[in-house]
């Protein structure tokens, strides 16, 4: 019996991934899957960029507004909720097809996860203590020392996995990133398909700046409003555009500020992003250019998989 077949979409945001998978997910008979870490919350519809309802009316997408933003959500329970979404798509015949930029949750659906490791309150505690006293780039530096495979992963910002990868060495003596090599994946499963959009790096650039000025045409203010009134997760809060209007709303500089950090940050996410997936050597790359339509997009990618 020939395996059932995963197809995921990936690429960096603003280069056009939805609108293509709608088509491509037509042309194969597939339900689109979201893989953006941000895109799992409510209430975050412009800040995320989600698919229209009207694009959802024409093809039906999963992990897509699933819980609010005041909750956390961790790669553990969306390889579980994304696996079983696999198994009703292929129980009524269709293609898992997913979509999106969050290079760890395409990570730990095709390589799995590695053996858990219970989290150690005590050690939590005193790590996130420390880190307010002494901040992001001292912890990263200490990472660096006990880990560099994790630390070269992970952006020295992000003090979530920071704290998370030192307090696993803290807890086992053991590095992260060799428990990670320890994952069981879905390859000798199931046929995985990995394709990457790739666009030349300043049209891209100029898609990210036209998206954000788009984002605040259809109401990202108002919107951003209303979510800082919640307690925001720690996943959700880092959502680009919240923190960037958060000093616009606190006076701290105009507008105008707030919306060059939102452009400026997403292009440096975005390098984030194709420096992440260009080491997978699965990813099989299709290049775009500027002024092609979705269905051009779609047809590249539908030729590829033929």
């Amino acid at each position: 019996m020939p395996k059932k077949k995963i197809i995921f979409l990936l690429g960096p945001t603003g280069i056009g991934k939805s609108a293509a998978a709608i088509i491509l997910a037509k042309k194969i008979n597939a339900e689109i899957i979201s893989c953006d870490s941000m895109q799992v919350y409510r209430k975050m519809n412009i800040l995320t960029s989600k698919a229209s309802s009207a694009q959802r009316k024409k093809i039906k997408h999963h992990l897509l507004s699933k819980i609010d933003p005041t909750r956390e959500y961790n790669v553990a329970k969306y390889r579980q909720d994304a696996l079983l979404i696999c198994e009703k798509l292929f129980r009524k015949g269709k293609t898992p097809l997913f979509v999106g930029g969050t290079g760890l949750y395409y990570s730990i659906i095709v390589d799995g996860l590695f053996p858990a490791v219970p989290q150690d309150k005590a050690i939590r505690t005193k790590l996130e203590k420390q880190l307010k006293q002494k901040g992001n780039k001292y912890f990263y530096r200490k990472l660096l020392k006990v880990d560099a495979g994790a630390a070269g992963k992970i952006h020295p910002n992000d003090t979530r996995r920071i704290i998370r990868a030192l307090e696993v060495y803290l807890k086992t003596g053991e590095c992260i990133s060799q428990l990670q090599k320890n994952r069981v994946g879905l390859g000798k499963d199931y046929n995985i398909k990995v394709l990457g959009l790739n666009l030349d790096r300043q049209h891209l650039y100029d898609r990210i700046n036209q998206r954000v000025d788009k984002m605040f045409e259809l109401g990202l203010i108002s919107e951003v409003k209303r979510l800082l009134k919640y307690k925001l997760s720690q996943t959700a809060q880092c959502a680009i555009g919240i923190r960037e209007l958060k000093g616009y709303f606190d006076a701290n500089y105009p507008l105008a500020e707030a919306k060059r950090l939102m452009q400026r940050n997403s292009r440096h996410y975005a390098k984030r992003q194709l420096t992440w997936f260009r080491k997978d050597k699965r990813i099989k790359w299709v290049d775009i250019k500027q002024k092609e339509s979705p269905a051009q997009v779609a047809l590249k990618l539908w030729k590829k998989l033929s």
